[in-house]
Formats: C-alpha cells, structure tokens, sequence
C-alpha cells in the first residue's frame, strides 16, 4: 500500500513539475484586444465577406466569388486565421475577468464558423461560403454587442 501512495505522490509531482501554469507560458503579448481585433480578425474577415455574395452596381450583377485558385488562396488563408484566431483569443491576458464563460463560447464558436468557411472554399461552394459568412457576421455581432458597445 505504501508502495501506491509513494507512486502516486510521485506522479503528481512529476506532472506538476512539467506543467506551467497560464501565468507562466512562454508567451509574449504584443498587442492589447483592441490591436488583435485590428490587425488579425477585421481584415480576415473582412475578405471572408468580400468574397462571397453579389454587388448590384449600374454596370449589372458583380459576383464576389473567388475566380482563381489564388483567389480562393486568399480565402482558405482568411478563414485559418479565423480559425486559429479563436484559440488566439483564449489567451490569458485576453480574456475579460467578468463573463469569461461567454468569451470562451463566442471564441470557439468563432473557430466553429471559420472551419465551415475552410470546408465551403475546399469544396469551392460559393452558396456555402455566402451562408458561412452570415453566421461568421452573427458570431461577431453578438460578441461585440457584449464587449463592445461603442468601440466600433
């Protein structure tokens, strides 16, 4: 019996040792919220929904669908950066004291939206693409109407 609890206590204190705490991982913020929001999702967004849907001008219907490979690049490069931009804002010093729980939520359901819109430009389904950037466009609204009323 002696011999179980010494294993266990070893156990513990072996993964405890190997394991930093969030206050302690090696990472060093560069920027607050505000420049995450700036300078990484506002324009990956912005080229999901730039790529997908129709504009009415006086010169007819312009379809936004991707024409090239490259342009669907762009896209497929967009939506990984939302992707990964979930996870990006579940870092400590992102996440807002109060409420933490929604944030986690509307984060991954950020990530959620954004390997739709992965699956919908390897399929290079326009419609898809379209629908998954209404949901991408519901997904930040309903964020930003919790955490940020009047800084748009």
């Amino acid at each position: 019996m002696a011999r179980i609890v010494v294993a266990v206590v070893a156990a513990i204190l072996l993964v405890s040792c190997t394991q930093e705490s969030a206050d302690e991982l090696p990472v060093q913020p560069v920027g607050d919220l505000h420049d995450t929001m700036t300078w990484v999702l506002d324009p990956a967004a912005d080229v999901i929904w730039g790529s997908a849907g129709w504009i009415m001008t006086a010169e007819g219907e312009q379809d936004l669908t991707p024409e090239t490979e490259e342009g669907w690049n762009q896209v497929r490069h967009s939506a990984a950066v939302l992707a990964e931009s979930g996870n990006l804002l579940l870092m400590p010093h992102l996440v807002p004291e109060s409420d933490a729980d929604a944030w986690i939520e509307f984060s991954r359901g950020m990530t959620r939206v954004a390997q739709q819109a992965l699956a919908a430009v390897d399929a290079k389904d326009s419609a898809a693409l379209f629908e998954t950037g209404g949901h991408l466009y519901n997904v930040c609204l309903a964020c930003h109407q919790v955490y940020a009323r009047g800084e748009e």
